[in-house]
């Protein structure tokens, strides 16, 4: 290991040296390996992960090879990413580390598997005995573990970020049904005014009669998720409501695709009851505009 990449190790954030996946052991005829996966966005994070494979992770007992592939999207020189997709290129590459052609060989199932901003690491521990090709075998399988788990992560990853977006989607729709309900009662309201009005002026005079003041917004929202049946909550219940975002630890790919599924139906089930509301007041006002005695 060169003194830059050293240097590497050194100066890197130590968030990029977490790793993301690690390999069953596969033992063979005393030899040992081992693949690690790494996140890093750029050659040098990618040295730097390496580095501390072979010196700290490996410090008590070290690797006879430590064979490693990369692949980053860098920005091209003179570009910020604004320009999108083609400010960026990838920048690959492998090390053998005194195994011949092995780099290769891990870097092929990186390519094969499209894993981007990430190096793999497999590690072997020579046991005396030459294996032959079936070395090779052993690398390719140790480095595939740790690519299918990465791109598990990253699959989980995305449907978290769908989650959150849907969160937020379904928060301002149940907001909207919240204020398009009380829009629809004030124009009930307003409705049974005017008709109570009309009565009064015809001599059926009942004070008691009259509803409240169109000016008066009522203490209570009458709120439908589209999940259960109708619940009457306070506005800042509602607004409490949005601020309590879910939480999705210990999330499986699985359970996430079912979330999804159920924050979509949640969002149309709660959008075709705004649809309901906004055709009730639209009712309303033609019936309110038909007796409108002007």
């Amino acid at each position: 290991m060169s003194s830059g990449h050293l240097d590497d190790f050194i100066s890197a954030p130590s968030k990029s040296l977490t790793a993301i996946a690690v390999s069953p052991e596969i033992r063979d005829r005393g030899s040992l390996f081992v693949g690690t996966l790494y996140r890093a966005t750029t050659p040098r994070e990618a040295h730097a992960n390496v580095a501390h494979v072979k010196h700290v992770s490996n410090r008590n007992k070290k690797a006879t090879h430590d064979i490693s592939a990369w692949r980053c999207m860098v920005l091209k020189p003179g570009k910020n990413g604004l320009g999108g997709p083609d400010d960026f290129e990838l920048v690959q590459g492998s090390k053998d580390d005194g195994e011949s052609w092995a780099g290769g060989k891990v870097l092929k199932v990186m390519q094969q598997m499209a894993v981007l901003d990430a190096v793999v690491i497999v590690s072997r521990w020579y046991g005396g005995t030459m294996l032959g090709p079936a070395r090779f075998s052993h690398i390719e399988t140790c480095a595939t573990e740790v690519c299918k788990a990465f791109k598990r992560t990253e699959e989980l990853q995305d449907c978290i970020t769908t989650l959150e977006m849907l969160d937020d989607t379904l928060a301002a729709v149940r907001k909207k049904l919240a204020m398009v309900s009380t829009s629809t009662e004030l124009k009930s309201d307003g409705l049974q005014q005017q008709t109570a009005s009309t009565s009064e002026s015809a001599g059926d005079k009942n004070p008691s009669a009259m509803p409240p003041s169109l000016q008066q917004l009522p203490s209570t929202l009458p709120v439908d998720n589209g999940l259960q049946s109708s619940a009457t909550v306070n506005e800042p219940q509602v607004e409490l409501f949005r601020s309590k975002k879910p939480t999705y630890n210990d999330l499986d790919i699985a359970k996430a695709k079912r979330l999804i599924q159920a924050r979509d139906n949640a969002i149309k089930a709660v959008r075709n009851l705004i649809a309901k509301k906004e055709k009730e007041i639209e009712s309303l006002e033609q019936v309110y505009e038909s007796k409108d005695p002007s």
